[in-house]
């Protein structure tokens, strides 16, 4: 039977329904021949996916120590963290060994006090990236290379302050991307090279300033063509008129890119939306929801099955709920950044299965609140058990853990290795300082950012200022340039310059976290309202307004047209 509930946190209803009853079930433990069921959660959807956010810091990087080298390295972890850090050379090293750190299990403690001083004794790695080739300045990043302030992207060459990024090549700038070279300022684009400014794009070459389109090429403030070239506007144009007009928009300068920008965002307003942006799935609700089927409230899900209230799911996610950034798993709940077979309330765990409370170890198994481990089977807290031990002691934890309400809950924001305001958290959900508090969370006040030395530069309007003058791109390189948004400093960097210049781009004037915050706030919020169907064009299958309703990310109140599917098809092509 369901259960109707009360957030502890945030005081709203929910409902554990039946089903997820039953997918509880199917995760539970089987101890000493038992099923031991894990608890129904006591926090509302959102506030479980707060608290699993708070765990994770994808962006803010500092300088500080190796506590095993001494060495210089650059890490998630800022310099008054309470925790050992090593580099990732180090951590992966014979050097150490993370059994030499267990601890006893204390039945007399509450078990998140022991493994909370367990993350405290146990190093941690410097930042979260394997496979990489000069790639320092980065995180959450894999078989990438010559690349710089990415993060969360893989497969990708020469790329600079770009996020959700794959398979990338010569890109700045960009969010939401896959398979693009030479872009800038993209958000969700695929399969495309030599654009600039396009939202919701695919299979475009030379695009620039285009909402929608698929299959195009040299086009420029369009929205909503396929298959079409040599529009501006999505009026058509012989090839040659074409290529004169379009230098009348002078993309070089920083004022009238501005301009572009402002008439840019006007065409959004007037262009047809559709619904959501899934493809090729069956029965699903959510958005960005790619060769899937029976995946709901999910987001950012690429082939997958049967999965709810999932986010970020870059391959092959089956039977999964309650949980973000997964890949290749089966049966996951509760986590962070996890894979493999039935890894519960876990955190950064590549593969492996069965392990509950852990976080990152890889290819381990029945494991139990265990810390930087490999390959190892029976663990608690990081000491080594035999199966009937290892059985019998979980036992016994868990049922402490139901009396101090531990058992079924995701590990608290208090024991976060971050501040809140060094998570995806504050992306998503933004708190204040006192709010974060409310829910447990600390707030890092300090400034550990870089301090540049050199002259305060402004950059000129105008690239081909650049291209003209050697002595002015050295002046710009080693000038320190003023956030015209949050006043931070930064400087460009030479790869930097050189694509600008190639790319007839103008240097920008705002820090480069500014600029990824405004390609963010272009994806809708992970929400989903009932809407109906804004067509009321003839000749689409219903005299006036569709009737067709559907759940949308696009809250009713919002000004854009939003179609369904089939009004959408039927207006677009």
């Amino acid at each position: 039977m369901s259960l109707a509930k009360s957030c502890q946190q945030c005081n709203e209803e929910f409902t554990v329904s039946d089903d997820d009853l039953d997918f509880l079930k199917r995760i539970s433990p089987t101890l000493n021949g038992e099923l031991v069921l894990v608890s129904p959660p006591t926090l509302c959807h959102e506030c479980r996916q707060i608290r699993r956010y708070t765990h994770r810091n994808e962006r803010h990087l500092y300088k500080r120590k190796c506590d095993l080298t001494g060495d210089d390295i650059v890490s998630v972890y800022s310099p008054d963290k309470p925790y050992k850090v090593y580099s990732n050379k180090a951590w992966n090293s014979d050097g150490w060994d993370p059994m030499n750190l267990g601890q006893d299990y204390d039945p007399n403690k509450k078990f998140f006090d022991q493994f909370d001083q367990l993350l405290r004794n146990v190093p941690r790695q410097a930042n979260n990236a394997v496979f990489n080739e000069n790639c320092d300045f980065c995180n959450q990043t894999w078989h990438s290379s010559d690349s710089y302030m990415c993060f969360n992207m893989g497969y990708s060459e020469r790329c600079y302050y770009s996020n959700e990024a794959f398979s990338l090549k010569d890109c700045i700038d960009c969010f939401d991307v896959r398979k693009c070279e030479f872009c800038y300022s993209c958000f969700d684009t695929a399969s495309s090279n030599n654009c600039s400014y396009l939202e919701h794009c695919k299979d475009c070459s030379d695009a620039h300033f285009s909402f929608d389109c698929a299959g195009c090429h040299n086009i420029f403030l369009c929205s909503g063509l396929k298959n079409k070239e040599f529009c501006i506007e999505n009026k058509q144009y012989p090839k040659e008129e074409y290529l004169e007009k379009i230098k009348e928009f002078k993309t070089q300068n920083r004022l009238e890119t501005n301009k572009l920008k402002e008439r840019f965002d006007q065409l959004k307003i007037a262009a047809i939306h559709k619904e959501n942006s899934n493809i090729k799935s069956e029965n699903c609700t959510g958005d960005y929801i790619i060769e899937s089927e029976n995946c709901n409230d999910c987001f950012n899900v690429f082939n997958s099955q049967n999965c709810l209230r999932v986010v970020n799911c870059d391959d092959q996610g089956k039977d999964c709920r309650d949980i973000n950034y997964i890949v290749e798993g089966e049966l996951l709940y509760e986590g962070t950044s996890v894979s493999g077979y039935k890894n519960v309330f876990s955190a950064f765990m590549p593969h492996g299965n069965d392990n509950y409370y852990c976080n990152f170890c890889e290819t381990c198994k029945n494991c139990f609140g265990c810390i930087a481990l490999k390959h190892k089977e029976y663990c608690i807290l990081n000491k080594q058990y035999s199966k009937e031990e290892y059985e019998k002691t979980v036992a016994k934890i868990i049922e402490k853990m139901k009396e101090d309400k531990e058992w079924g809950e995701f590990l608290p924001s208090s024991m976060s290795t971050f501040a809140y305001n060094e998570t995806v958290a504050m992306d998503y959900f933004p708190k204040s300082k006192e709010q974060a508090g409310e829910i447990g969370a600390y707030w890092q006040d300090n400034d550990y950012e870089t301090k540049f030395d050199g002259e305060s530069y402004e950059p000129k309007d105008d690239i081909n200022e650049y291209i003209n003058s050697n002595d002015e791109v050295q002046s710009l390189l080693k000038g320190v340039i003023k956030c015209e948004k949050s006043g931070k400093p930064f400087r460009i960097i030479p790869q930097e310059i050189a694509f600008y210049m190639k790319n007839k781009i103008p240097v920008p004037t705002i820090h480069p976290h500014e600029r990824f915050m405004e390609l963010f706030k272009l994806r809708n919020p992970r929400k989903l309202y009932e809407r109906q169907c804004d067509c009321d064009v003839s000749g689409h299958d219903h005299s006036e307004r569709c009737e067709v309703k559907f759940k949308t990310t696009y809250s009713p109140d919002r000004p854009e047209r939003v179609f369904c599917e089939a009004c959408y098809r039927k207006a677009t092509l």
